[in-house]
C-alpha cells in the first residue's frame, strides 16, 4: 500500500517542473499574445487562481485560464525580460513550495532588479489549483517599473 503523502510529493514537483518546461516553451514560441496557451493550458486547473501582491503592476487575482493569459499578457507588458536562476523545491501533500533567483529588466524605466521569489503551488489532481507568489520587495519592484512622474 502507498502512502499518499510519500508520493504527492513527487506528484507535485512533476507538475511543477512539467509546468517549468512548457512555460519555457511558451515564452520562446513568442510568449502572450503570439504563443497557444495550450503549452500551458494542461498543466493549470480550468478554475486555478493567483494570487498577486495588489501593490504590483500585475497586481490582483487572476482566475481560470483566461485569467492566467491575462496575466502573461500584463507581465510581458511590464517586463523586457524575467529569468529565473537557482531553483529550489520543496513539497509536501499537495503544497509545492519553489524558491527562485529572479533577474528582471523592466520595459518602461529599463532598471534591472536581482530578487528572491518564493512561491506556493497547490496541485490536486495533477493540475495547479492555486499560486501564491512572495516577492521580497513588492516596492522596490513596483518603483523599477515606474517612470517618473
Amino acid at each position: 500500500m502507498t502512502n499518499p503523502e510519500v508520493s504527492s510529493p513527487t506528484d507535485s514537483m512533476s507538475v511543477l517542473t512539467g509546468m517549468y518546461a512548457a512555460e519555457a516553451d511558451y515564452l520562446s514560441a513568442g510568449g502572450p499574445g503570439k504563443a497557444s496557451f495550450q503549452l500551458l493550458a494542461p498543466f493549470f486547473s480550468p478554475d486555478v487562481v493567483l494570487h498577486q501582491a495588489a501593490s504590483l503592476p500585475y497586481g490582483g487575482t487572476w482566475r481560470g485560464h483566461e485569467g492566467l493569459e491575462r496575466f502573461f499578457l500584463a507581465m510581458s507588458r511590464t517586463w523586457e525580460s524575467f529569468d529565473f536562476a537557482d531553483r529550489q523545491f520543496l513539497a509536501t501533500g499537495d503544497t509545492a513550495v519553489v524558491l527562485f533567483q529572479v533577474r528582471a529588466r523592466a520595459r518602461a524605466t529599463g532598471r534591472e532588479l536581482a530578487f528572491p521569489l518564493l512561491q506556493t503551488s497547490r496541485v490536486v489532481d495533477g493540475r495547479i489549483t492555486e499560486v501564491h507568489p512572495f516577492y521580497w520587495d513588492t516596492g522596490a519592484i513596483a518603483g523599477a517599473c515606474q517612470t517618473s512622474v
